[in-house]
């Protein structure tokens, strides 16, 4: 009897546990309602303003516009005049038969994109004729907008996020735009925003009859946070025009902070190009463009061989090394000469000059011989080559930057190493590898890298990380990369010297017809070997000469010397910026107007007719 009445007892418990739970889920959480209509709501995606990229001075450089997809339920396109459809999307009567069928593929009752990224402007000419199109409705996008046309390699560009792209970031769903390149991508989390979301009552047609629950469950969304680079836009725009037309890239950095105020890279693009229902259109054009190749950002990703700015650093290895003085003294004889060696050198010196001279004169045998005096300074050539790069890595060089670009290289910086492999450990000496006494040989920089060993320079030995974002909504970066000063193996008593020998660059040396009345400058010319064609004109500069506000690296690819091109590109960016006008129209002009069009078609010619003779050879 016990027994009996334990097991009722069990059992209306267990009921009254059930009813209870079945009470709390039904009327207490009601958010398990929304689960339980899934199959009788329309979810739709409300996506948020992405935040807006200005420039240092607060000019807008990236803004946002509305934009709408059309979206289409094919089971509700019935009887519609197709023609006049096709006539106002600007589509062909193929193409909708195509992207109706792959819509029912997709699903018959559920509603799938249709035409991406209608502008605002054909939307409105559009919407009127709406209602005669059953089954079709739009959704609206935010899109980018650039009021200037220009920083495209900078700013970047957003597009659909990719298969592969969503695999790993479960937070985003097809369709969804992300930042692909520059600063859209390396601040994607900070520019997105959270998107919000709107639950719409529809009927077995899919048809909407209204918000689900009155819009209980909608969620506003929210709007991604403004960015303020470092971009000076209008030193960007005037680096762009005195580029066109000529390949290479400019460089230019505050020193006293590592903010990057141009990065200009030639060919470039209209970041406009990149927007809208064309964008597939325009960025497989560029992308195929393998000739100007306007997508690959020289400043960040092309490697080249620094030349005679690179002995600026080479002398004040030698100076920390204890084997030069500002008075050591080497005689030039058309160049350096060690056995049947010799590299040749056009300073127009043969008398002996000290190492101020030797930079404005740009003497290759003496930083022959400065290199030469660093290696042998150690017992073995092993050890001297790993002193000397020790060096050069606390300048940044042959490494990453560690800063906040979403592309770069690291260049290359030998090591001994790399010379026991190629030579065997006893083959080689300093004088096998003199030519990285002049900046030339295995040694590979990019033009940030040069940039920030120049700003270095001007610094006195220390740099920051140099860097494209200045303030997160309003708030400045305190991001201890890009704030603290990074120092070098070189003291900093050992710069003036060579600052003065820069100074003399402009005053009497290789850079001499590119001086300012006014400025101070300082700089290094430098012609580097290009076994492909014409030479690349270079030149690293800063101004001024005291508390420098800007260094900069110009390379001009193909540009024959230093002092021809990148030179006066380099003043004029400096006058510029300095005083906000430039007074030397000549000179503008000729750098404006000037092309090197006609050296890369020549060079396109005899690459097309080496292609034809390889291919003819039996």
């Amino acid at each position: 009897m016990e027994r009996k009445y334990l097991f009722f007892f069990f059992f209306i418990s267990l009921a009254l546990i059930f009813m209870a739970r079945l009470f709390y889920i039904q009327v207490i959480r009601d958010d398990f309602k929304l689960s339980a209509a899934n199959n009788v709501i329309r979810i739709e995606k409300v996506y948020p303003g992405r935040g807006f990229i200005y420039d240092r001075n607060q000019k807008l450089l990236v803004g946002n516009q509305s934009a709408y997809d059309l979206m289409v339920t094919p089971m509700q396109v019935k009887n519609i005049d197709t023609s006049l459809f096709c006539q106002l999307v600007n589509i062909s009567l193929t193409d909708f038969k195509e992207r109706l069928e792959k819509a029912r593929n997709y699903s018959r009752i559920k509603p799938s994109t249709f035409i991406k990224q209608i502008s605002k402007e054909q939307y409105a000419y559009f919407q009127e004729k709406l209602h005669e199109f059953p089954g079709f409705y739009p959704q609206k996008r935010i899109l980018r907008d650039y009021p200037y046309h220009s920083g495209a390699n900078v700013l970047g560009f957003i597009g659909e996020a990719s298969d592969r792209f969503l695999a790993s970031n479960p937070d985003y769903r097809k369709g969804d735009l992300v930042g692909i390149t520059g600063i859209e991508k390396s601040y994607e989390d900070v520019l997105r925003g959270k998107a919000g979301v709107q639950y719409k009552l529809v009927d077995v047609h899919n048809r909407v009859k209204g918000s689900f629950s009155n819009g209980t469950y909608d969620t506003l969304p929210s709007p991604g946070k403004d960015i303020t680079s470092t971009v000076d836009i209008e030193l960007q725009r005037y680096g762009e025009a005195l580029m066109a037309n000529k390949r290479g890239s400019i460089v230019a950095i505050e020193p006293s902070t590592g903010e990057i105020l141009a990065l200009v890279t030639s060919p470039n693009y209209d970041p406009q190009l990149m927007v809208g229902r064309d964008r597939t259109r325009n960025y497989n054009q560029l992308y195929l463009d393998s000739i100007s190749k306007p997508l690959y950002d020289r400043g960040l990703l092309a490697e080249y061989p620094p030349g005679s700015p690179f002995k600026v650093i080479n002398a004040l290895v030698g100076l920390q090394e204890g084997t030069l003085k500002p008075s050591t003294t080497y005689t030039c004889h058309h160049g350096f000469r060690y056995g049947r060696l010799h590299v040749a050198c056009h300073c127009g010196t043969n008398y002996p000059i000290a190492l101020r001279t030797s930079i404005s004169k740009s003497c290759n045998n003496y930083y022959c011989n400065v290199f030469k005096s660093i290696i042998e300074k150690y017992p073995t050539a092993q050890e001297g080559m790993n002193a000397w790069k020790a060096h050069l890595s606390s300048f940044g060089l042959g490494q990453f930057l560690n800063n906040d670009l979403p592309t770069g290289r690291r260049g290359f910086v030998p090591d001994a190493d790399y010379y026991d492999k190629a030579f065997g450990y006893k083959g080689w000496r300093a004088v096998s590898t003199i030519s990285l006494g002049i900046g030339q040989g295995e040694l590979l920089l990019t033009p940030i890298q040069m940039a920030n060993m120049t700003a270095t320079i001007a610094n006195r030995g220390h740099y920051f990380t140099p860097h494209i974002i200045k303030k997160i909504d309003g708030k400045p970066i305190n991001e201890p990369n890009y704030v603290e000063a990074k120092y070098t193996t070189i003291d900093s008593v050992y710069f003036e010297e060579v600052i003065n020998g820069m100074f003399d660059v402009f005053e009497q040396g290789t850079a001499r017809y590119s001086r300012h009345d006014s400025i101070e400058m300082c700089g290094k010319t430098g012609t580097a070997e290009n076994p492909h064609g014409q030479d690349h004109s270079i030149f690293i500069a800063f101004a001024p000469r005291k508390n420098p506000k800007i260094a900069m690296a110009i390379i001009v690819e193909n540009g024959y010397w230093g002092s021809r091109w990148a030179a006066p590109i380099a003043s004029l960016m400096i006058e510029r910026y300095i005083t906000g006008e430039v007074n030397r129209k000549d000179m503008e002009k000729r750098m404006l107007e000037g092309s090197l069009q006609e050296e890369y078609q020549k060079q396109v010619e005899e690459k097309s007719m080496k292609k034809l003779l390889t291919q003819n050879l039996p």
